[in-house]
């Protein structure tokens, strides 16, 4: 992750060993030598950077509902007071804690801090090859004790129905301090994982009998370094003439002399080889149409007789005539056709009567109008003019009123709502500021 330009410019040639995110652009990077925090540019602050130098006397942190924060003690010069958000307070805790006891020599080169652990007023910082603990009010101060794993003989872990005691033999003495037991594993996991990583074991078993045995054979050592006279001078006696007559006895090929009335001489040197002997012994060492047809009127009359003459001049045409008439009923039918044709029939006709026959003319107008009667009694409106003399009007010029004015609200709301968002989004960002300590 790239830092911002004026972060990178503020670090310079040194490494970025850790970075904790703040919130938003807010960061914080940690070098070997100071600790610098990048302010991005917000609503209450611009951009910035603020440098926290590691070489610190005293580190005190204080937690509230939002906001911690923790106070770098740099003796006659001051303090400075950095602000964090309290649920990021203990990942920025850890990397300061480290940077500071690298700078005040507590850690070597190489050295890498593990896990930082706070209990109220007792603060254990797990190293890969130390354990050290601060009691106190403070996080840190002088007043601290480092327990080394080379010198660490014994682990054991004692829980208890509130909190967990730990338990190091260091130095040939036992050192308790305990820690809560909502921590507490993680508490015997870090450390255990720590010493078995520096002792090249698996296990704390395997660490405590790996230790009992360096234990023994010091011991072995020193007990055997404490019996071991090695060669020197004969110790000297009290009774050299008890110490030679004993030696006589103890030589080989000594004869017995006879009892002169102790008087008896012993030969010298004899006695002193011996004994050097016996000293040399002593030395040992792991998804209707309707088509009307209408018949034409056929004129059927009396057949005209040849040459012309007059029928009433012929008594028997007259008769066959009449007979014609009285027998076909259609003859008086085509008659009463005849007649409304010339000028001198002026008799109305029934409508009922033309409408069976004819196509055209006043009769079929008649059944149009039936026909549109039909269509208005099922419901069927023609025209645009239906509503004329009835109290209803048309709706049609109001429907559309209604239609603009519904999408002018529409767009009156929709603007609205992106000014709200608008706002919340600010007010969110100005809420997140706060919290973040600017």
């Amino acid at each position: 992750m790239s830092l911002p330009d004026l972060l990178a410019g503020t670090v310079g040639d040194e490494d970025v060993v850790a970075e904790v995110p703040l919130g938003g652009d807010d960061r914080l990077a940690v070098t070997p030598t100071r600790t610098l925090v990048y302010r991005g540019d917000g609503l209450l602050s611009d951009e910035s950077v603020d440098e926290y130098g590691h070489d610190v006397e005293r580190i005190e942190v204080s937690t509230g509902r939002r906001k911690a924060k923790i106070t770098l003690g740099y003796g006659l010069d001051g303090d400075e007071t950095l602000s964090v958000p309290t649920k990021r307070v203990d990942d920025v805790l850890h990397p300061i804690l480290a940077g500071v006891l690298s700078a005040s020599g507590v850690t070597g080169p190489g050295e890498t801090v593990v896990r930082t652990f706070r209990f109220s007023e007792l603060t254990l910082i797990v190293t890969s090859e130390r354990l050290v603990k601060h009691v106190g009010s403070a996080v840190w101060d002088p007043e601290f004790e480092e327990f080394g794993y080379d010198d660490l003989t014994g682990l054991d872990f004692e829980e208890g129905t509130v909190a967990t005691a730990v338990v190091l033999v260091h130095d040939g003495r036992s050192e308790r301090f305990k820690a809560p037991n909502e921590s507490a594993r993680a508490v015997r996991e870090t450390l255990a994982d720590a010493v078995c990583s520096f002792h090249g074991v698996d296990s704390l078993e395997e660490f405590r009998v790996a230790a009992a045995e360096a234990e023994e054979a010091a011991s072995d050592a020193e007990q055997t370094g404490t019996t071991d006279f090695g060669e020197g001078p004969d110790p000297l006696s009290a009774s050299p003439a008890a110490d030679a007559e004993a030696d006589a006895d103890a030589a080989p090929g000594a004869e017995a002399e006879p009892d002169s009335g102790g008087l008896g001489t012993e030969p010298k040197g004899a006695g002193g080889r011996d004994s050097a002997a016996g000293s040399e012994s002593l030395a040992g060492g792991d998804g209707p149409g309707a088509t009307t047809e209408s018949a034409e009127s056929a004129s059927v009359g009396s057949p005209e007789p040849s040459g012309g003459s007059d029928p009433l001049d012929d008594p028997l045409a007259a008769d066959a005539a009449v007979d014609d008439a009285a027998g076909d009923p259609l003859a008086g039918d085509e008659a009463g056709a005849e007649s409304t044709d010339s000028p001198a029939g002026d008799a109305p006709e029934a409508p009922a009567e033309g409408a069976e026959r004819g196509a055209g003319g006043e009769p079929a107008a008649v059944g149009e109008e039936a026909v549109a009667a039909d269509g208005e009694a099922d419901g069927v409106v023609p025209d645009d003019d239906a509503f004329d003399g009835s109290p209803f009007e048309s709706a049609g010029v109001e429907d559309a009123d209604l239609a603009s004015e519904v999408a002018a609200l529409r767009r009156t709301v929709e603007a609205q709502s992106e000014r709200l968002d608008r706002q919340s989004t600010l007010i969110e960002q100005l809420i997140e500021e706060l919290r973040r300590g600017r």
